[in-house]
C-alpha cells in the first residue's frame, strides 16, 4: 500500500478496511482478498473498464449505483457492495457473452463455472483465420501495452462488429514487433502464442512475425529478442560497457566480479 497519501476508512460488504485516499478500489479488494472478477485491469496501464466484469454497487445516502471497481477511486466514507443479487446477475450475463466471444478459452470457462454458468444462450463467435483461436475477449490489454508501454504499435483491432479480432495490420508479419512478449504477459485468457526456436522468436498469434534473438558472447545461450535488447540499452544511463552488452546476466556477473 502507498503510505504517502492519507489513510481513510472505507466499507466493503459491511466490513471496514483501511485504504489510501485516491487509490483504485479494485487494488484494495485484491489486497484484502475480496473476490471481484476482472479481465481488462492491469496496474501498469490506466483503467478504462472495458470488460465490465468488476461491476460493484456504490452506496450513497442509502441508494446504490452500479459502476466498475477499476475506475472507482477511494475516498473517505466510500461504501461498496460486491456481491448483491443485481451484481451477480450482471456477471452471469457477461460471462455468457464471453463464453460466446471466446468459446475455446479455458480461463473464461473456469470463471463462468464459479458463477454456475456452464453454457451460453448467445451465438458463439466463429471467425475464419482467428489468430487467437477463439480465446480472445477483446479486452484490449495487449493492444494498449504494445502502444502505451512499449511504443511499438505492432498490433491493433482489425475489422468491425462481430468480426473484430486483434492482429497485425493486414494480417501480415510486422517488423515493428519487438518480440518482447509483454502482450502475452498481460493477456488474461492466455490467448497469445509465442515460440522460441533458437535464433528466432516466432510471434505465432501475430501472423508468425519472426524476431531475431541475440546470442550471449560468453556462454552461447540466447539472451532475448534483438529489438528488446537494443531498446533497453538505449535507455540505460550511464551506458553499459561495450564488453558487457553482448553477455547474458549470468556471464555479466562473472565478468564484473573477476
Amino acid at each position: 500500500m502507498d503510505t504517502t497519501g492519507h489513510t481513510v476508512t472505507i466499507t466493503i460488504n459491511k466490513n471496514q478496511y483501511q485504504a489510501v485516499e485516491g487509490e483504485i478500489l479494485l487494488e484494495v479488494a485484491r489486497r484484502e482478498k475480496i473476490d471481484i472478477p476482472h479481465l481488462c485491469y492491469e496496474s501498469s496501464l490506466s483503467p478504462y473498464g472495458a470488460c465490465r466484469l468488476c461491476m460493484v454497487e456504490v452506496v450513497t445516502c442509502g441508494k446504490t449505483e452500479m459502476t466498475t471497481a477499476c475506475t472507482v477511486r477511494v475516498h473517505r466514507g466510500l461504501e461498496i457492495l460486491t456481491d448483491t443479487p443485481d451484481v451477480i446477475r450482471h456477471r452471469k450475463i457477461l460471462l455468457e457473452l464471453y463464453l460466446a466471444e471466446a468459446p475455446h478459452s479455458d480461463v473464461i470457462k473456469a470463471m463462468a463455472i464459479r458463477y454456475g454458468v456452464t453454457k451460453t444462450r448467445f451465438l458463439k463467435k466463429i471467425v475464419t483465420g482467428d489468430p487467437l483461436l477463439g480465446r480472445c475477449v477483446l479486452c484490449g490489454l495487449c493492444v494498449r501495452v504494445c502502444n502505451e508501454i512499449m511504443g511499438a504499435g505492432a498490433i491493433g483491432f482489425v475489422n468491425r462488429g462481430p468480426y473484430t479480432i486483434v492482429s497485425t495490420p493486414f494480417l501480415e508479419e510486422n517488423p515493428a514487433c519487438m518480440g518482447c512478449g509483454t502482450c502475452a504477459a498481460v493477456c488474461p485468457t492466455h490467448a497469445i502464442g509465442i515460440e522460441d526456436t533458437g535464433e528466432k522468436r516466432i510471434m505465432r498469434s501475430w501472423s508468425g512475425t519472426p524476431v531475431e534473438m541475440i546470442r550471449c558472447a560468453g556462454c552461447g545461450g540466447y539472451i532475448g529478442p534483438k529489438p528488446v535488447m537494443e531498446y533497453a540499452r538505449s535507455r540505460i544511463d550511464p551506458v553499459m560497457a561495450e564488453e558487457l552488452q553482448e553477455l547474458c546476466p549470468a556471464c555479466r556477473r562473472k565478468q564484473v566480479t573477476r
